[in-house]
Order: C-alpha cells, then structure tokens, then sequence
C-alpha cells in the first residue's frame, strides 16, 4: 500500500528498476527524439509500440516509458502493460535523465 501511494505522490522508483536491466522506450515521434533525448533510451513512437509488443516480451525486463510530458508514455506503458509487460511511466525524457544520470 504505501509504495502505491509512493507511486502516485512521487512516481515510480527509476533507478530500483533501471537496475533490473530496463529498457528505456521513448514514445515521441523521430523528430522529437532528433531534437534530444536520453541517451540510453530507445525511441518507439506511440503508434509503434503495439506492434513491438511480442519483441518487448521476448526480452522479459521492464520497461520505462518516457516522452515530452508524461502523458504519450503513460499511455504506452498501459498498452505494454495490458500486454503482460512490466511498463513505469517515466514521465517526460527529462526527468528519466535527471533522475538516472
């Protein structure tokens, strides 16, 4: 319950689950991602990932989902989720920088 609230409050713990080999999947478009990204993240525009669902899984880690604002990956680490993936919303590709260096 209270890594739940943590969840809400605060987000998900980045650096606990990019130790356990997470991909990092930015959701935005190549020419956003041309423009900057996070240097370990692998760019799969939203209209992409369903059809990167069954390579994802293959992989079985988690994944982190991030974009401009938060809300393309939110929507994407719920696909990848309702597929059976381990998806955390980043947030935008600034934070998930910041807060995994």
């Amino acid at each position: 319950m209270i890594t739940w609230l943590k969840n809400i409050f605060q987000g998900p713990d980045l650096q606990a689950i990019a130790q356990r080999n997470a991909v990092i999947i930015d959701v935005r478009t190549p020419a956003e991602f041309k423009q900057g990204h996070y240097n370990k993240s692998k760019n799969i525009p939203l209209q992409e990932i369903g059809k990167q669902v069954a390579q994802l899984k293959k992989q079985n880690r988690p994944v982190i989902t991030c974009c401009r604002s938060g809300s393309r990956s939110g929507m994407a680490a719920r696909m990848l989720r309702q597929a059976g993936i381990e998806a955390h919303n980043g947030g935008s590709w600034q934070n998930v920088a910041r807060k995994l260096g």
